[in-house]
């Protein structure tokens, strides 16, 4: 990163408030999760592939989720979001417009996930630029356009906008050259629509996937997963709205569960699935944290050791170990006994989090796509900035246990990717609390407008 856009990051994280964190006691008692961030968006997306009224379940009153509105919005559908109950209703029967706003791609990049299902409806699309979201290093959408391109889609450049077109989207044979969750799903919501049986090779599996793949199954596609890594798609001629449940959200079990096991503290997650976090849950067994499942792998408690061990670990593709949970764990282990080595297969520059850890006095050497943590006695609260989602709550772990005072910048990243997840956090003991200087303000269609604005709202 060069200094202009460092100052340019610095500036607006001051803007979107802070998170203040002070040392906390031992994390203790219950707590519920909210729906996944993962899940929540792509199916929001694949909804573009319906006509009429749908409503989704558990969906988590995150930032995200409202700019995928504002997206669907964009593009013609109505919405309104009950986010007392949790409930999204969408209105897709006069969606008519296939062209995605630069404002919004750069906002969310999850807003590319448009992409398949427009050109399974319209057979265009028009994208303003490149998608915007978390700063962790390149994700190209190579994977997406290219197995497109050998669908019948023709791509082009046309001034800031990426455009492709299709007659009929022609069923194929795609092989991922990586286990890309984005590509996956914008392959498999137009191989919805494409004529005759698409199958993807190395698909990623994971949970929010397969969370997908039951809604689109709900609408009347024809999708089957087999072993190993394998989806095929048979094209269907229309699919129903729906209504449908968004799965728990097991990178915000897996981030309480660190935090409990940072304080020194004990908590159990009925809504856990185990299942989904295989790998995850050996590691902090390793460390000497006690871990009880329920019945059926239903529901987590942990128990944790004071005297924490360090482990290393090595992110990869479900069912290994997850991405969005390295940054957290990162932050476990700067006070653990031991030196861990963790190894970022995913994404080449997710370690931003690392040289803010080192602010407060974590010792962390970088090499490469590694990171070596050599634990120590305590932390030091410092000003800190998060750039993206899972590095805020690195940090706000961190904070947790650290002397004094952590102030994390960067809170638009945190309300991204959780559903006031500080509320959570308070209730079961911890002294964190988000701190806004600009109220951000969120649109969307008041359905009992006779004039049919938008209004606005303070969130």
């Amino acid at each position: 990163m060069n200094n202009k856009s460092g100052k340019s990051a610095q500036a607006q994280n001051n803007n979107n408030g802070y998170l203040k964190v002070e040392q906390s006691p031992a994390l203790t008692g219950e707590v519920l999760l909210s729906g996944a961030k993962n899940a929540v968006l792509v199916t929001i997306a694949s909804l573009v592939l319906t006509k009429g009224k749908s409503i989704l379940h558990n969906v988590p009153a995150s930032a995200d989720v409202f700019e995928m509105m504002e997206l669907l919005m964009c593009l013609g559908a109505t919405t309104f979001f009950d986010t007392e109950q949790h409930h999204l209703f969408v209105d897709t029967t006069y969606l008519n417009n296939w062209i995605v706003p630069a404002e919004i791609m750069r906002k969310t990049r999850t807003s590319i996930l448009a992409m398949g299902p427009l050109l399974a409806r319209f057979g265009k699309v028009r994208i303003g630029g490149l998608p915007g979201g978390d700063a962790i290093g390149k994700r190209p959408i190579d994977y997406h356009l290219k197995n497109f391109a050998k669908m019948g889609v023709i791509i082009s450049q046309e001034g800031d906008f990426l455009c492709a077109e299709v007659d009929a989207l022609q069923a194929a044979r795609l092989v991922l050259e990586y286990p890309s969750v984005g590509a996956t799903e914008n392959i498999i919501m137009a191989a919805t629509r494409a004529q005759g049986a698409t199958k993807i090779i190395n698909a990623a599996c994971e949970p929010e996937v397969l969370n997908l793949i039951a809604a689109l199954q709900k609408m009347g596609a024809k999708i089957t997963v087999e072993v190993p890594a394998t989806i095929t798609v048979e094209g269907v001629d229309n699919l129903q709205a729906i209504e449908h449940e968004i799965i728990f959200d097991r990178l915000e079990a897996g981030s309480l569960l660190i935090a409990a096991a940072a304080t020194g503290g004990e908590i159990y997650i009925p809504d856990a699935s185990a299942d989904l976090l295989d790998v995850f849950l050996l590691k902090l067994e390793e460390m000497g944290h006690t871990i009880t499942v329920g019945e059926g792998g239903q529901g987590i408690h942990l128990k944790s050791t004071q005297s924490p061990r360090a482990v290393s670990l090595k992110t990869g593709p479900y069912p290994g170990f997850p991405t969005d949970l390295q940054a957290p764990m990162m932050a476990l282990q700067c006070v653990a006994e031991g030196i861990s080595i963790i190894e970022e297969t995913v994404f080449e520059n997710r370690f931003h989090h690392a040289h803010e850890l080192v602010k407060m006095g974590a010792h962390i050497k970088i090499e490469h796509n590694k990171a070596i943590v050599t634990g120590v006695k305590h932390l030091c609260g410092a000003e800190v900035v998060a750039n993206d989602i899972r590095a805020s709550m690195a940090l706000v772990v961190a904070g947790m246990v650290a002397h004094g005072t952590t102030t994390v910048l960067g809170l638009h990243h945190w309300k991204r990717g959780y559903d006031a997840l500080e509320n959570k956090l308070q209730r079961l003991g911890a002294r964190v609390s988000v701190h806004e200087q600009n109220h951000d303000q969120i649109w969307f269609f008041d359905e009992r407008s006779k004039d049919k604005n938008l209004r606005k709202t303070d969130t």
